[in-house]
């Protein structure tokens, strides 16, 4: 069950620099070069992010594994926000995170133990 969830946080790490590194370390590149190496980059993320999902299957139902994908994005992206763009991490991360804490609880609650 930990294999999907490691190869969905590196393919997000991928995803998250595809989409948004360029920002930062290609101001005033032609936009079709940027666009290339973003499809590059991507190519990685997919190379990751499809086994993810075929092996996390097995493990997770369609909408469990979306909410998953989705807070591990939000993870990296505050990781990649606040160390690699230097932006400062606001309470806003923090309300999301919670957001997020309860799409998991709402996806995941018909299958949690029962005490």
């Amino acid at each position: 069950m930990l294999k999907p969830l490691i190869l969905l946080t590196l393919s997000n790490v991928f995803m998250t620099y595809a989409w948004y590194g360029h920002l930062k370390s290609m101001n005033g590149q032609p936009l079709v070069l940027i666009i290339l190496l973003s499809w590059g980059i991507a190519f990685f993320e997919y190379l990751l992010q499809v086994p993810a999902n075929r092996i996390g299957i097995h493990y997770f139902n369609l909408a469990q594994l979306k909410v998953i994908q989705e807070i591990i994005a939000m993870v990296v992206f505050a990781g990649f926000a606040f160390f690699y763009m230097r932006i400062p991490l606001k309470l806003d991360f923090l309300w999301a995170g919670l957001c997020l804490v309860g799409a998991a609880y709402f996806m995941f609650r018909g299958e949690l133990p029962h005490a």
